[in-house]
């Protein structure tokens, strides 16, 4: 079960990450998503609040706990229903709770020695962030051209235009935040995402015939 919501980032390679403060919003926002199409989606743990949110967004999709730094705001989550947790830091506390309780954690990383030893940890996806100070794409493609056994995920200002090209470079999945909801409503919201999802799958079919 550990690898399993792991899979499904990566075979749908668009993950979504919701930053709201207003839990009803954030709730709101996932399940336009949901509706769309996302089968694994994040929300960020912006307050204590948020957790109500994760609680009830997890009844129809699976919920990462995003922006865990603490093992307390890892394990409120796990009891609120989220079933993984994400940070925008690799910390090993965070790396023996999820051995400890058999729940994936997707670990932050800036620097190619911090990827690596997120995966000498076998943290199984590593959220590279924030990848457009640190180069974009270009750095995504530094990086896999001297550890292609690395599963990246790009983070922190990626635009849904973007995605098909990090994948291209290389990226297991994409986390795009605002540039999928910011501004939109929730109809919106779930065209944004079947377009997405849809572009992502042609792009897949088509390359793996190339």
């Amino acid at each position: 079960m550990v690898e399993n919501y792991i899979n499904i980032i990566a075979e749908d390679k668009v993950y979504p990450i919701i930053r709201c403060a207003d839990a009803d919003k954030a709730v709101e926002i996932a399940k336009a998503l949901i509706d769309g199409g996302v089968r694994v989606l994040e929300i960020n743990v912006e307050n204590t609040s948020i957790y109500e949110a994760i609680e009830e967004v997890s009844k129809y999709a699976a919920v990462c706990a995003g922006g865990i730094i603490t093992s307390y705001q890892a394990e409120a989550a796990l009891k609120y229903g989220a079933k993984l947790f994400a940070s925008p830091i690799f910390q090993m506390n965070l790396v023996k709770i999820s051995k400890n309780l058999r729940v994936p954690f997707i670990a932050g990383a800036s620097t190619a020695n911090e990827a690596y030893n997120a995966w000498k940890s076998r943290i199984p996806l590593i959220k590279l962030f924030p990848v457009e100070a640190m180069g974009g794409v270009q750095y995504i493609e530094n990086v896999l051209r001297q550890m292609p056994f690395l599963n990246l995920m790009p983070t922190a200002n990626v635009k849904l235009s973007e995605v098909v090209t990090y994948i291209n470079a290389g990226a297991a999945a994409v986390g795009v935040g605002r540039d999928f909801y910011q501004g939109f409503t929730p109809h919106e919201i779930t065209q944004r995402t079947k377009e997405i999802l849809s572009e992502v799958r042609d792009y897949t079919k088509w390359s793996s015939k190339k």
